[in-house]
């Protein structure tokens, strides 16, 4: 049966963090059910996202390539691949390059890393030199607590102000930080006008969903609404618990 997926043009991938608490594995099989054209590996303290043999096999099983890796640099991530960040930024390049995964997602700094803040933009630009993959600054957001505002990232949370070649709008960190987005989308070039030949990620919490047939019609529904803003016509889907064949 044909899953629908688009060649050419915009692709729509599906964070692996989006089937939370299911696993790596479940995202595989779901992007794939859903017509989806790829997978973000989130790498995560979850053993699979670490593992490139294992998500090799996952996107050869399911036919399900790998668009992108958000590199591990959460709090809770901060043991994933090492405590040095860039040696962590190293390694996501090298797991990326194995997957044929072409953008690797990073934030910017926490203020307390002083030596990786200063080299920031800097270290990155020399990266993208001997790789052809790509390096995109997530933007973040303030903390705000009993009226004041906290930055906790360096040397911003939005990589709008920093020399960074590549940008990731992610758009609830535009809605924590109050952010107008739109305006942001522009400086960075409208998506479908401009022919946007990237990838766009769909990171959708659905902790809430009560039953699994209630996650994958969330994210059935946030794949039809991205690709019909797009301009793209909707994939074909196999309905919640049949299997493509």
């Amino acid at each position: 049966m044909s899953l629908g997926t688009r060649s050419g043009g915009t692709l729509v991938a599906l964070s692996t963090s989006s089937v939370f608490p299911d696993r790596v594995p479940d995202a595989f099989e779901i992007a794939a059910r859903l017509g989806y054209d790829g997978v973000e590996v989130m790498v995560s303290t979850d053993a699979v996202s670490q593992d490139v043999a294992a998500l090799q096999r996952l996107a050869d099983y399911h036919s399900m390539p790998i668009l992108a890796l958000h590199a591990p640099c959460l709090l809770i991530t901060q043991r994933v691949w090492g405590l040095e960040p860039w040696g962590k930024l190293v390694k996501s390049k090298e797991a990326a390059e194995a997957l044929g995964a072409r953008v690797v997602v990073v934030h910017p700094p926490f203020r307390w890393q002083r030596d990786y803040a200063r080299d920031f933009t800097e270290g990155l630009a020399r990266m993208s030199e001997e790789s052809d993959v790509v390096f995109a600054v997530e933007n973040m957001y303030p903390l705000r607590a009993r009226g004041a505002e906290v930055a906790p990232y360096a040397p911003h949370w939005n990589p709008l102000h920093l020399d960074a070649p590549h940008v990731t709008l992610d758009l609830s960190h535009t809605a924590v930080s109050g952010s107008d987005a739109i305006a942001m989308a522009e400086k960075l070039g409208k998506l479908a006008a401009e022919s946007y030949a990237g990838t766009v990620v769909l990171e959708v919490n659905t902790r809430r969903a009560a039953s699994r047939d209630a996650r994958l019609a969330d994210l059935a529904e946030a794949l039809a609404f991205t690709r019909r803003h797009l301009g793209q016509p909707e994939a074909s889907r196999v309905a919640p618990g049949a299997r493509a064949s």
